[in-house]
Order: structure tokens, then sequence, then C-alpha cells
């Protein structure tokens, strides 16, 4: 048993519930979700690439945009290029048969680890009223690749954008059933205005962050 499992495990005993949640509790947990009644939402425009585009655009985030797959290492490259970064990076497992070593850059598919400086991702959904990231934990999708290096680097199909958080949840319950581990919402480079109230990037986790749209 995890540590997690154990405290939940408590928490339940102490309710009088059994160890384990039973069938009828998911049951009654789903029927829940189906049921309930959104809460009111501003409206959104039916652009959602071009509202998507503007949000991160508003959070300090750069936002580029190729035809297809096969266009993001020249886009990668032309990005890291420009910002005087080096040509090296550790991207998701799903990125690494891209053509990397024919647009100059050097990635890795593995998790991040101290030192990495660019971290290459894709993601489960983008958010157009925020323009934010969603990004699920796993094997095949390592966190730190997000979290640990100075840049990010999220790379988007315009498809898997939707309209709001309550559209994102509604598509990983279709799609994954219940959550990872970890489902970790990305709004621009990391901030923070703690310390005085003035507003520090890269606090917490990469301090400069890049979309690159994929149409196709």
């Amino acid at each position: 048993m995890s540590a997690r499992d154990n405290i939940l495990a408590r928490v339940r005993a102490r309710q009088g519930k059994p160890e384990a949640p039973t069938a009828d509790e998911h049951g009654a947990v789903d029927s829940y979700i189906a049921t309930h009644p959104q809460s009111a939402r501003p409206r959104i425009e039916a652009d959602l690439r071009a509202l998507f585009r503007s949000r991160a655009l508003a959070l300090a985030t750069t936002v580029d945009e190729v035809a297809s797959p096969d266009a993001v290492p020249e886009a990668v490259a032309a990005y890291l290029r420009d910002g005087g970064l080096a040509l090296s990076a550790v991207c998701w497992p799903a990125l690494a048969e891209l053509a990397w070593g024919a647009a100059g850059v050097d990635v890795v598919a593995r998790a991040a680890r101290d030192g990495d400086a660019v971290g290459i991702t894709g993601a489960f959904c983008a958010i157009a009223e925020t323009g934010t990231l969603l990004l699920l934990s796993g094997r095949e999708t390592p966190a730190t690749v997000s979290l640990l290096p100075e840049t990010h680097i999220a790379v988007v199909r315009t498809a898997r954008i939707v309209s709001g958080m309550e559209d994102a949840w509604a598509l990983l319950r279709a799609e994954r059933g219940a959550p990872p581990r970890a489902v970790n919402f990305i709004s621009g480079p990391s901030r923070t205005a703690d310390i005085e109230q003035t507003v520090t990037l890269g606090a917490h986790g990469s301090y400069r962050a890049h979309i690159i749209l994929v149409s196709a």
C-alpha cells in the first residue's frame, strides 16, 4: 500500500466506510458528474485557435504556428537560435522520432535532469479561455520535462484546443477515465510575486514558455 492509499484508507475508516471505494460509490460519483449542471460561463468566441493564441501571448508566452509535425524541428531550431540558446534539449518519447538531427538540434527522449536547459513536450489539450496548457504525468509524459528546464517548448495540435476548463476535464474523463497521478496546468512562464509584490519569472519552473501550434 502506498502512502497515499494508506492515508485515504484511514480517512475512510474514520467515516465508517470500507478500505476501498465500492462500485456503487464510483457509480454515484460518475452519475453526479454527468448530471450536475455547469455554472455560468463567459461567452467564448468561435475561433478557439485565435483566442488561445491571444491569451497565451498575454501571459508572456511566445507562440509560433506550423502546418504539420514535420515542420516542428525547424521551428524549434529557429526559436533557439533567435534566443541565443543552445541547440540541445530533452523531449517526451512521443516526439523523439521527429527529424531533430536534420534541423541541427540535439534532442534526447528522457525525463529532464538538473542542467537540462530546454524541455520539449506535447500537451493533452489547450484551454482557449485562459491560454493554458494541460499536461498529464506518466511514463511517456514525464512532468520534469516541462518543470525543470529554463525553457519549455510545447507542441500543441490546434484540434486539441478546447473552450474552457470544464471542457478540458470532460475531455480527460472521456478519453482517459480517471486522471493520472498529476494533472499540470501551465499558464505561461513560472512566476511569483511573493517577494515585495514584485513579479519574478522562473521561480518555480521555466522562465521561458514557447508554444508551437500544429494545424495538421
